[in-house]
């Protein structure tokens, strides 16, 4: 059951940031594409389309692969103040 929990939060949470993501395309005080990248990585652990479209950003576009990897560090820290994954 608590396992449950944990997979619905972090869904929950990954949409929250895509959506921020998106709204941060068109407004300039969110970092809209940081917010998208951490939003696909927290859905790609429980959805294989989310992990399809990172794998695929990050061949098509190498330059993101750093934005990417910055965005996975701030996801899981996000994740462990939420207490979604271990420490």
């Amino acid at each position: 059951m608590k396992n449950k929990i944990k997979d619905f939060l972090i869904i929950i949470l990954g949409w929250t940031f895509l959506l921020l993501g998106i709204a941060g395309l068109f407004l300039p005080v969110l970092q809209g594409i940081l917010f998208l990248l951490i939003g696909l990585y927290l859905l790609s652990k429980k959805s294989p389309w989310a992990k399809k479209i990172l794998i695929k950003l990050k061949y098509r576009f190498p330059k993101l692969a750093k934005i990417q990897h910055e965005a996975q560090k701030k996801a899981k820290d996000y994740l462990k103040v939420f207490r979604l994954q271990k420490k």
